[in-house]
């Protein structure tokens, strides 16, 4: 390479412009660990989605979720399962992101564009009052153990996935 040829770092750059605001929603139960919430507030915002619905009172850290913490509504219920059921009834379609005994794998799934996707405990998983009202399950492949990715884990990599299939928004 040249000197003409070096790539010049680059920090910070602006968003990409989206056509239209992504429209989909995450919906998530009240995380064990704290940092999980904020790391997702930061993925969220990244991703240019501004809603997430979730439970119990779990603080955002806004060293951890940066500027996301300014952008994403934080919508707090009591329990999912209803919230999910009028979403479901507003036309979004529900893929949660879990093993089960019919997830398909992230390899072959075309995301809807319209949906909320559903994540579960980090330790519990998508509970059973939830599994039902979901359209799809999404499952990352694991090749090692502990069986299962981190939950903000295995959200951006599906989120990831989601922007790729969608990249105009």
């Amino acid at each position: 390479m040249s000197e003409d040829e070096l790539p010049e770092h680059v920090r910070h750059r602006p968003p990409t412009a989206l056509d239209h605001p992504r429209p989909v929603i995450i919906a998530c139960p009240q995380f064990k660990s704290q940092i999980n919430l904020s790391r997702l507030v930061r993925l969220v915002s990244c991703c240019a989605i501004n809603h997430i619905v979730t439970t119990g009172t779990g603080k955002i850290d806004p060293k951890v979720a940066r500027n996301g913490a300014e952008l994403v509504q934080i919508e707090r219920r009591r329990s999912l399962a209803p919230r999910l059921s009028e979403l479901k009834q507003a036309g979004y379609r529900l893929v949660g992101l879990e093993q089960t005994t019919n997830s398909r794998s992230l390899y072959e799934y075309r995301f809807p564009h319209r949906m909320v996707f559903v994540l579960g405990h980090e330790r519990l998983g998508i509970t059973a009052d939830i599994l039902p009202l979901l359209d799809d399950v999404v499952e990352i492949p694991v090749y090692g153990l502990p069986y299962s990715y981190n939950v903000v884990t295995a959200a951006t990599m599906a989120m990831y996935e989601y922007c790729r299939q969608f990249p105009q928004g």
